[in-house]
């Protein structure tokens, strides 16, 4: 990618600009032929949004390649997600005040509900509630591996 046409676009301004990305909007139909959780939904707000505001799509990385969050939130801000490589755990990790320094490994992940089978059967324990989620987060806290440091947060 280049930009080399970037400074003819650059325009000084006293105005604001709010962006707001809708990422993980897509859906599928509960039934062949039926409608997305998205076409079903009342949206009055984005509607008004849509019809106030001014809309696009982006093509975060190329045709036929489905980037993460990470990658894709990278290239809205004009970076390159390919020779800028960040992952989302370190994007969280940044945004609740951690720095990952190099050598270092950020992971996210999300508490999860299981069935008595240990089968999961929500992969976002319903969106566990903060104080629940300290709780859980203590107990990581607790688990020492030989030569590793552990820091975990809830985001």
């Amino acid at each position: 990618m280049t930009y080399k046409n970037i400074p003819s676009l650059l325009t000084p301004a006293n105005t604001k600009i709010v962006m707001l990305v809708m990422d993980g909007l897509g859906g599928l139909p509960m039934q062949l032929g039926g409608k997305t959780e998205l076409e079903t939904a009342k949206t009055p707000n984005m509607d008004r949004l849509a019809a106030e505001g001014m809309l696009g799509q982006t093509l975060p990385i190329d045709y036929g390649i489905t980037p993460g969050s990470g990658p894709a939130h990278l290239s809205l801000f004009g970076y390159d997600p390919v020779a800028h490589e960040v992952g989302r755990g370190v994007l969280e990790a940044m945004g609740v005040g951690m720095f990952v320094h190099t050598g270092e490994v950020a992971v996210r992940g999300n508490f999860c509900t299981i069935d008595k089978d240990g089968l999961i059967t929500d992969r976002r324990a319903g969106r566990i509630a903060t104080e629940d989620a300290a709780t859980l987060i203590e107990k990581l806290k607790a688990i020492k591996l030989p030569g590793v440091e552990i820091e975990a947060k809830h985001v």
